[in-house]
């Protein structure tokens, strides 16, 4: 299977993701973070740096509906956590996709650690509207908090239901502000050809990442020396843009189907 055209944008988005895996792959200190913000919650194996606690994981488990031997796609996979815990737990085969070739290496390394030979973990380099993957290719999709801004929603959710088969589920992550107009997953849902089947809010959420925050502000000095000051400085900076809009945020996840009589869509024209 090729991999899939990046865009220049995402090629971008890719070298800064690239050098954040580089550090966060020789040292542990922002795994300890975020197990110490999650408690209970964290999932070891998944080592996430995301919102996927054992809640979430749980609640995909439930949500997917998927049998042995089917095809899930982690979509924005990151180093694979997620997607290879869902593969070992569902008995099923992953392909995570993500516009990080380290993380997509990171990803495929670890399948021996969740027992899962070659030909049921596959990773491969795509985008959240471009995976490169064929049409009605999997039996279930999980995107864990990498939807991207809402503006591009209509091509990401488009591309989810060209690559679900007719009848399968996608379970998604995403956020809104309380104060602002909300978003309408099912006008959303709609517009992209999808059924709106789910979708509840996780109000614990919020308070981990709040927490997390005020642990790298705590630890910025061993953020400093073990990641070097690039890359601590990206943590800041996320921690002191988006620390104080928690709370009035609402973290939710959606899961998604395609109809089960759903028409092929038509062909995509290359780009002239």
């Amino acid at each position: 299977m090729p991999e899939a055209a990046l865009t220049e944008a995402d090629e971008a988005y890719a070298k800064v993701y690239d050098a954040m895996h580089s550090a966060r792959a020789s040292s542990p200190i922002v795994r300890q973070l975020y197990a110490q913000a999650m408690g209970d919650a964290y999932p070891w194996d998944v080592d996430p740096a995301s919102s996927a606690d054992w809640p979430l994981l749980g609640a995909m488990v439930g949500a997917l509906c998927m049998h042995p031997g089917q095809r899930l796609v982690d979509l924005g996979c990151g180093t694979g956590g997620v997607g290879l815990w869902l593969a070992r737990a569902l008995g099923v085969c992953v392909t995570g996709v993500d516009i990080a070739a380290l993380g997509v290496r990171l990803a495929a390394d670890r399948a021996l650690a969740f027992q899962l030979p070659a030909d049921r973990a596959r990773f491969v380099v795509g985008s959240r509207t471009a995976t490169g993957l064929p049409d009605e290719y999997a039996d279930g999709l999980v995107c864990v908090d990498a939807l991207g801004k809402r503006a591009d929603r209509p091509v990401v959710l488009g591309e989810i239901r060209r690559v679900l088969k007719p009848g399968a589920r996608a379970v998604v992550t995403s956020s809104r502000s309380r104060t602002a107009q909300p978003p309408s997953w099912p006008e959303d849902a709609a517009g992209a050809g999808l059924l709106l089947e789910a979708g509840h809010e996780r109000p614990h959420e919020p308070h981990m990442w709040r927490r997390l925050y005020e642990l790298w502000n705590q630890h910025e000095d061993e953020l400093r020396k073990q990641l070097g000051d690039e890359q601590a400085d990206s943590m800041l900076y996320e921690a002191r843009i988006h620390g104080p809009k928690l709370q009035n945020r609402q973290a939710l996840v959606v899961t998604l189907r395609r109809p089960e009589n759903d028409p092929p869509q038509p062909a995509r024209r290359a780009p002239a």
